[in-house]
């Protein structure tokens, strides 16, 4: 059966990183006889321009029909004073929400090649290798009611963090079976000591612990887990977390490894079907330099392959094809360490290289 795969580059360097990104895909078509459709449609501030949306009725019927989701990244400047619903950011939120991608997974890896380009000291960061979960369609970015009142002096403006059980034990069997499959460390991060909505988490969480009793199980407050990831990140093994909390850890996990310009992202729902992006934004700054660092995008592409077009062998080949880049030393900017370094629309030629000659 044919798989359908939808590309959203998106906006800024968006569009730049899903071009390398489709050069290795569709290499990989070819070279595999891969029965896979590629589609490429509008998302984000470019889809506003062109359409009014920043994510068109077509584009979301497409993305309900396809098995992967590559998605690039969006927002800018241009589009900051729009209205929310109409601004980029909101294209990735309803994409999240109407395919039900409640499971995100960020993992943040070193290779030790790249030590030097982490902020962190060698011998702190020295094998890198966490995964976060993060819950991706609950908490405070969707609760309701939310808004802004200008009409009462002073003004004031209210978001409502809630989480229903249900909500909470699907992300949190996520984590456990990701820890029972590494290293059987699973941190649950909160703040338990001041909202009644991480109490509730962290019940749960410690009630689930007994079904994975070879999973050692621990707590944190998300505040020291923000200072541990800089002081002793090697500690953490897998982190589960809710939609805020996650993120802001998450972005600060993918510095510790030199760039954010690495990490790859795997948005699932219950059956596997997601959607794949870089942790990084649209950086709006370096867009159309040919200097952005597209392996976070490809790196999502091996991860749509393992998870949701099943092609786990591939996705390893590409994985050690990534490995094999960095370790014969090609740099692109982000990671260049003030040396010469490649430009975007290099890498996946040097990808593909590798990959015929593996």
């Amino acid at each position: 059966m044919t798989k359908k795969i939808l590309a959203l580059p998106g906006d800024g360097i968006g569009k730049e990183v899903m071009a390398s990104t489709l050069n290795v895909l569709n290499y990989l078509i070819e070279s595999y006889d891969l029965d896979f459709k590629v589609t490429e449609m509008n998302v984000g501030g470019s889809a506003y321009d062109a359409e009014g949306s920043p994510i068109p009725d077509s584009v979301l019927e497409e993305a309900k029909k396809s098995d992967a989701v590559l998605f690039g990244a969006v927002g800018g400047e241009k589009w900051d004073d729009l209205e929310w619903d109409l601004r980029p950011e909101n294209a990735l939120l309803t994409l999240r929400k109407e395919l039900n991608l409640f499971a995100n997974l960020r993992p943040a890896f070193l290779f030790n090649e790249l030590s030097n380009a982490s902020p962190i000291k060698k011998e702190i960061i020295s094998n890198l290798d966490i995964l976060i979960v993060r819950e991706l369609t609950g908490g405070v970015y969707f609760g309701e009611p939310r808004g802004l009142n200008i009409e009462t002096q002073p003004n004031y403006a209210f978001n409502t963090m809630i989480y229903n059980e249900d909500e909470i034990r699907r992300i949190a069997k996520v984590a456990f079976e990701a820890a029972q499959k590494r290293n059987k460390r699973l941190c649950s991060v909160d703040k338990a000591n001041v909202l009644e909505v991480s109490k509730f988490w962290r019940s749960i969480v410690t009630e689930m612990s007994q079904d994975y009793p070879d999973v050692e199980l621990s707590h944190q407050l998300a505040d020291n887990t923000a200072m541990q990831l800089v002081l002793d990140p090697n500690q953490f093994d897998v982190i589960v977390s809710s939609n805020l909390f996650g993120d802001i850890l998450s972005d600060i996990a993918g510095t510790l490894t030199g760039s954010i310009g690495m990490l790859p992202s795997a948005s699932l729902d219950s059956s596997f079907r997601g959607m794949y992006e870089p942790c990084h934004g649209s950086a709006p700054d370096i867009a159309n330099q040919d200097i952005a660092n597209p392996l976070a995008m490809i790196s999502s592409l091996s991860m749509a392959l393992k998870f949701s077009l099943k092609e786990e062998k591939i996705s390893k080949k590409l994985d050690k094809s990534i490995k094999t880049y960095i370790k014969n030393g090609h740099r692109t900017k982000d990671i260049a360490a003030g040396e010469a370094h490649i430009n975007t629309s290099e890498v996946a030629d040097i990808i593909i290289e590798i990959l015929k000659n593996e």
